[in-house]
């Protein structure tokens, strides 16, 4: 089963990882989280899910504004040419539902099947934002410990300008 939000707070108290959430209406799109903006300081998130020509899983996390060239990814990184994943290998690596993709998610991959790339220009941020395995709600961490989770979960993230966002 995967972690639920619950299981997700456990994990980051747990961890010493202050946090916030905020409860809100189901959020699809980057558009739809502009409301939830002015609540809720910090960087708000897009996050990609994508496999390259090898088979390889790879989380690109950044800011929402941010424009990524999927073609120039692999130049930057060293993987293959990258596609978008689909929602049944989605479920099946971070267990999460499209529209819910986060890099919380990567409490899920025991297997550590995924490699997270967070974009250098949102690092930038001292205060991130991210669904907590759904898209119902948003917590705010601190960016240090966004790694520390990361970290916890046994992912390595590759901080890499994956975007054309200028830091700010």
């Amino acid at each position: 089963m995967p972690a639920s939000p619950d299981d997700l707070f456990a994990f980051l108290d747990r961890l010493g990882i202050p946090h916030r959430t905020v409860t809100h209406p189901p959020l699809f799109t980057v558009e739809q989280s502009r409301a939830v903006a002015d609540r809720v300081p910090g960087g708000h998130s897009k996050n990609l899910f994508l496999k390259d020509t090898r088979g390889t899983l790879y989380l690109i996390v950044l800011l929402e504004d941010a424009r990524v060239n999927l073609k120039a990814v692999p130049g930057i990184v060293g993987c293959g040419r990258l596609s978008f994943g689909s929602a049944e290998l989605l479920r099946e690596a971070l267990g999460v539902e499209p529209g819910s993709v986060t890099p919380f998610s990567l409490i899920n991959d025991r297997d550590r099947r995924v490699t997270p790339i967070f974009d250098a220009a949102m690092m930038e941020r001292p205060l991130l934002n991210f669904h907590p395995l759904v898209n119902t709600m948003t917590t705010s961490i601190a960016r240090d410990h966004l790694l520390t989770f990361a970290a916890a979960t046994g992912h390595s993230p590759l901080i890499r300008p994956v975007s054309s966002q200028v830091p700010g």
